[in-house]
C-alpha cells in the first residue's frame, strides 16, 4: 500500500470550466472566471478587494511593494515560516526581524512584537500556521499604537476565522495560496486581499506591470500607460477556471478535511495522555480549516525514526520548516530579536500526517501504523 502525503483533489468541473474559458476566447488573465473568483473571495472574506495572482509568493511581493519599503526598513515576522514570507520583503531591501513563536499555536508570539520594534520598523507580517489564527486583536493594537502596517500571510488560512472574522480580512493586506497542497487549489496560484481602501488602485497598477490598464478598461482613461513599478502578477484564465470549480465546492471540501482532522485528533488523545506526543492546540476564539494535522514528538531523533518507519510502511509523512534564522540567506539578510527557543524546538519535533480528500478510505491504516511505531519506539 502506498499512501502519499498529499493527493490533489478534483471536484469534477475543472476541465469543463477550462474548456469554457477557451471557448470564451480569452486564455490570458482577468477574464470571466477571474472576475468570478474575485467576487467569490470578496464576498466570503469581506476584503475590500481580492486580486488573483500566479502564486502566494506574488501576492506577498505585491504587498511588499504596496508598503513602500525602503532599504534598511524592518518587518517583524516569525522565523518558523516558508522562505517567501521573508524573501518578498528582502527583495525590496527590507530586513526581516525574527521573533519567537508561541509554544501552543506555533504562531508569532504577540508578546514579543513590541520589544522588537525600532525606528526602522514599518510592518508586522503574521503567519497563520496550520490555518489557526494569530492573536490578531493584540497585534492590530500594537500596530496601531506604533503606526505600522499588518500583512497576513494566510497561505494556510483560507476559510479559517478569528473571533468570527475570516483570516485575510483583518490586516491591511493578506496573501492566500492555492498551491496543490492547500485546501482549495489551482496547481499554483494565489490571491492578494486588500483591506485598506487607499491601497486598492495602486495594487491594480502593480499587478498589471505598473500600468493603469484597469482604469482604461473601466473607461476612466482613454489609453493606458506605464505609471508605477510593477510586474506581471496575473494568473492565466485557465488557472482561474480551475480555481472557480474548487471555490464552488469550498464548504464541502472544508467539511471533509475537518472530519479527517477530527478523527486524527481523537485518535491521538490517548497517545498524548501517555506522553508520546503533543497534539495541535486550537484556541477557543479560533475556527480552523483543517489545513494540516501535525504531531509534536519528543525530539529530532524520535521524529526522524517516525518518518523513516512510516515511509518503510508506504505512508508519506513530512517535517516542516527549517527556521529561516538558521538558513544561509536568513543569516545574511535578516536578524533575530531575542532567543528563538520554541522555533528551534518545534522545527526538530514536528511531523505532518497525510491529509487529503479521499484519505478517509485509508485513515484507519495510517493511524494503526503510526500508533504501532510510536508505542514501539517508546518501549525500545
Amino acid at each position: 500500500m502506498n499512501i502519499p502525503f498529499n493527493r490533489p483533489y478534483l471536484t469534477g468541473h475543472e476541465l469543463e470550466y477550462i474548456a469554457q474559458a477557451h471557448a470564451n476566447g480569452q486564455l490570458s488573465g482577468d477574464g470571466a472566471f477571474t472576475r468570478r473568483c474575485h467576487v467569490w473571495l470578496e464576498q466570503r472574506t469581506g476584503a475590500r478587494k481580492a486580486l488573483l495572482t500566479h502564486s502566494c509568493t506574488a501576492a506577498l511581493e505585491m504587498a511588499a511593494i504596496l508598503l513602500d519599503l525602503q532599504p534598511g526598513d524592518e518587518v517583524i515576522m516569525p522565523s518558523f515560516t516558508f522562505v517567501t514570507t521573508a524573501n518578498a520583503f528582502v527583495l525590496r531591501g527590507a530586513v526581516p526581524v525574527f521573533v519567537d513563536i508561541r509554544p501552543d499555536t506555533l504562531n508569532i508570539d504577540e508578546s514579543l512584537i513590541e520589544q522588537a520594534i525600532t525606528p526602522r520598523t514599518r510592518a508586522v507580517c503574521v503567519v497563520h500556521y496550520a490555518g489557526v489564527a494569530c492573536e490578531m486583536d493584540t497585534i492590530m493594537a500594537i500596530a496601531a499604537k506604533h503606526g505600522l502596517k499588518v500583512v497576513e500571510d494566510a497561505a494556510q488560512g483560507i476559510f479559517s476565522t478569528y473571533k468570527g472574522r475570516e483570516l485575510g480580512s483583518i490586516g491591511d493586506l493578506a496573501a492566500l495560496s492555492f498551491h496543490e497542497t492547500k485546501n482549495v487549489i489551482s496547481g499554483e496560484g494565489g490571491a492578494l486581499l486588500i483591506n485598506d481602501q487607499d491601497l486598492v488602485e495602486r495594487a491594480e497598477v502593480i499587478r498589471e506591470k505598473g500600468t493603469n490598464r484597469s482604469k482604461f478598461f473601466r473607461g476612466h482613461v482613454d489609453k493606458y500607460t506605464w505609471v508605477d513599478i510593477g510586474s506581471s502578477y496575473l494568473p492565466s484564465e485557465l488557472i482561474a477556471a480551475f480555481l472557480a470549480a474548487q471555490l464552488e465546492e469550498a464548504s464541502a471540501i472544508t467539511g471533509r478535511r475537518l472530519a479527517i482532522w477530527n478523527r486524527y485528533h481523537e485518535w491521538a488523545a490517548a497517545l498524548e495522555s501517555g506522553g508520546r506526543l503533543r497534539r495541535p492546540i486550537i484556541p477557543t476564539e479560533c475556527a480552523h480549516n483543517a489545513h494540516m494535522y501535525y504531531l509534536l514528538l519528543g525530539n529530532l531523533a524520535d521524529r526522524t525514526h517516525f518518518i523513516d518507519a512510516m515511509k518503510a510502511a508506504g505512508i508519506g509523512t513530512v517535517f516542516h520548516y527549517i527556521p529561516l534564522h538558521s538558513s544561509p540567506a536568513g543569516q545574511r539578510y535578516a536578524r533575530t530579536n531575542g532567543t528563538l527557543h520554541h522555533t528551534d524546538a518545534t522545527s526538530d519535533r514536528l511531523v505532518r500526517l497525510p491529509l487529503w480528500i479521499g484519505l478517509e478510505d485509508h485513515q484507519d491504516h495510517v493511524m494503526q501504523v503510526a500508533r504501532d511505531i510510536l508505542i514501539k519506539s517508546m518501549e525500545s
